[in-house]
């Protein structure tokens, strides 16, 4: 491998998939076992840091086994060490997540047993994170594996498939609705209430504060509608000039129901009000788990997932313990 990465040791045949174009997915690194000293994860990446850019770009994701990272403190000195700028948890998401430490949250706290679709970080956003970091401090028992797959293979494939699909969704966008309750709910996936997400107790000030997010509120007694779009389905990345299935309509599908939300079909429509075809969306579901890499976590692992790349989900916890922790990067 290239000199100046020397203090990585790049392993293929690992949790990986391999295109055609050469490109393997994800890169995994190991520290190098002929360095003359142990190798530092926060040494390595600042030492390395054009390399390792330009192999996020050219693979999508990397992760990064074997270094010395047992807390939330080391992980956040990695983060801290990329040298990418943070990207604030705020407003307006709808995901439950608990800050741990400076720049570091715990991934989604939705049930541990239930299923998280394919999704790109707050992809139906006007601004959203570039890049992700994940760190596993508790491995799993069993399941639980965080599952990735890149974006414009999908993309390509479902236009492939389903053209005229692709093509109304092009035209048309995606409208995304969820009934939120006033309180936490912990039976949910999406957990938050809608004064943790818009951070206040106050209607009129969420109102407020979720039209600039480009939300529109209904409110239905103490629970409240949460409507965004019609929003585009796809980007234009331009860095790779290949077009991605960004969106969350696979997310809304792939398990977000509650004691609020138990039709996805109301959940996702296109950006019209008309329903999605069902054997389209199913075909897509079925083509991302055919094509994902599943990362079963080893405690210590870090993944570092170009979000405007790379589609992410996880999969259920089948035994625990599990204990993800994420920082997220603009």
């Amino acid at each position: 491998m290239a000199e100046e990465a020397s203090l990585f040791s790049e392993v293929i045949g690992l949790q990986q998939q391999k295109y055609d174009d050469g490109v393997v997915f994800p890169a995994v690194l190991f520290p190098n076992p002929n360095a003359s000293k142990p190798v530092q994860l926060t040494d390595a990446i600042k030492a390395n840091k054009p390399w390792l850019d330009s192999l996020l770009h050219r693979s999508g994701a990397i992760l990064f086994r074997g270094f010395p990272v047992s807390t939330a403190s080391d992980f956040n000195d990695v983060v801290n060490s990329s040298g990418y700028e943070d990207f604030p948890y705020g407003a307006g998401v709808l995901a439950t997540r608990t800050k741990v430490c400076d720049r570091v949250y715990t991934a989604n706290e939705a049930p541990p047993d239930q299923m998280i679709g394919f999704h790109h970080e707050t992809s139906h956003a006007s601004e959203f994170p570039s890049k992700l970091f994940f760190f596993c401090e508790i491995e799993p028992g069993r399941g639980g594996e965080t599952c990735i797959v890149l974006s414009h293979v999908i993309y390509e494939k479902m236009k492939g498939k389903h053209p005229e699909f692709v093509e109304q969704l092009e035209e048309k966008g995606l409208t995304y609705s969820r009934v939120i309750g006033e309180k936490f709910d912990p039976s949910s996936p999406v957990g938050r209430g809608w004064k943790a997400a818009f951070m206040t107790d106050d209607k009129s000030v969420a109102e407020e504060r979720a039209t600039k997010l480009g939300m529109k509120l209904e409110w239905i007694g103490d629970d409240v509608k949460v409507i965004i779009g019609p929003k585009p389905s796809f980007r234009y990345n331009e860095a790779r000039q290949k077009k991605t299935w960004f969106n969350r309509l696979a997310v809304s599908y792939g398990g977000l129901k509650d004691k609020l939300n138990d039709d996805p079909t109301k959940a996702v429509v296109y950006g019209d009000g008309e329903p999605l075809p069902p054997d389209a969306v199913n075909d897509l579901l079925k083509m991302l788990d055919e094509e994902c890499v599943a990362l079963q976590w080893c405690k210590g692992d870090l993944l570092l997932l170009d979000n405007l790349a790379v589609l992410h989900s996880r999969r259920p916890l089948l035994a625990p313990p599990r204990r993800i922790l994420a920082s997220f990067c603009k």
